[in-house]
């Protein structure tokens, strides 16, 4: 049986919004193939997205950053994480190659940690990393500056370059360091349920429009319950629903419209299902400004301010996105373009 280690970033559900379609349809193609999957995310929400069955490690293969909530890096924080993380960088190799080699995956993708990859080259595995970012890229933005940071960049470097592969997603971050890099199309998962199932399945009305309040796994306090009230609007904090059942994916595609941050996932799948979007900036974060450009382009959207956000006065915003003309949607060609990668790859 064919072996595939996935290691997907637990920092926020981009991550895994980006690889549960690519995985699913890579199994529909190889039903021989046996997963493993390690994460921090728990098991219950990787079953939300990833069909069938597989191995949950439950852990993590790079540190991501550190939030102080949904829209604000804590800078120093992350930055220890790095330091540690790279104080002792060939003695964390030698143990995930261990590790790794315990496993014996005949493949290794990533989204996005660079570690498992310095592991499979080690042990020339076949490794892949996909994402519309990299760890490398966003902490040189963070940390250019500190005396640490030179040696830890060229470990992450390395480990990116190291890898067979990197399949960069649209939208995403330019990635001129990275010699393997492959752009791919976007990436986004079909619903399951129409808006009829979803509101049966959730006992919610039908007869006025959703308004999904939905921050990618990380919260921000906004005090929702003192917005004003409107007949025909009904605010949805997703926090509420995420254990009922239904898929993140099903409650954003039978939505009128989603307040969110700017995050892969959610920014793309809203354009894919023609979802008209209202975000909040997050400031200094480097990924922002590539996924903006790209919404505007393919969907509706606007920005909404903290200010705005807290009082609830979204009323305007959100009838002006509903009189926009509505674009095509953008078809999620990056799922076919990756599995089509990883296929050649596997034995």
């Amino acid at each position: 049986m064919t072996h595939l280690f996935v290691d997907i970033s637990g920092h926020g559900l981009g991550h895994l919004a980006q690889v549960a379609p690519v995985v699913n349809a890579l199994r529909a193609a190889r039903p021989d193939l046996h997963l493993t999957v390690r994460s921090s995310i728990a098991r219950e929400r990787l079953t939300l997205r990833i069909a069938g069955d597989f191995t949950h490690v439950r852990g993590t293969g790079d540190v991501g950053f550190v939030m102080h909530d949904a829209i604000n890096v804590n800078v120093a924080a992350s930055a220890r994480g790095y330091r540690e993380f790279h104080a002792e960088w060939p003695l964390r190799v030698l143990r995930e190659t261990e590790a790794l080699a315990r496993l014996a995956p005949d493949l290794v993708l990533t989204d996005v940690a660079y570690l498992p990859l310095a592991a499979a080259a080690a042990l020339r595995i076949p490794s892949v990393a996909m994402c519309s970012l990299n760890w490398a890229d966003l902490a040189e933005h963070y940390f250019d500056r500190e005396p640490w940071f030179a040696g830890a960049h060229r470990q992450m470097l390395a480990a990116y370059r190291g890898a067979n592969m990197f399949l960069r997603l649209t939208p995403g971050m330019p990635m001129p360091d990275l010699p393997n890099l492959t752009v791919a199309g976007p990436v986004a998962t079909a619903p399951e349920r129409d808006r009829d199932d979803v509101a049966r399945w959730l006992n919610l009305p039908a007869d006025c429009r959703w308004v999904l309040v939905g921050l990618g796994g990380f919260d921000l306090p906004l005090p929702v319950e003192e917005w004003p009230d409107h007949d025909d609007i009904l605010w949805l904090r997703h926090e509420e629903f995420a254990g009922g059942g239904v898929p993140f994916m099903d409650l954003l595609a039978s939505a009128d419209a989603v307040l969110t941050k700017p995050g892969y996932g959610t920014f793309v799948e809203a354009a894919a299902h023609g979802v008209p979007v209202l975000y909040l900036r997050r400031p200094d974060w480097p990924e922002e400004r590539c996924l903006i450009d790209w919404l505007h382009q393919n969907g509706r959207a606007a920005e909404v301010t903290r200010a705005q956000a807290e009082r609830g006065d979204l009323r305007p915003l959100l009838e002006a996105l509903w009189t926009m003309p509505v674009p095509a949607r953008p078809q999620p060609t990056g799922v076919s373009h990756a599995v089509e990668a990883l296929l050649d790859l596997l034995p």
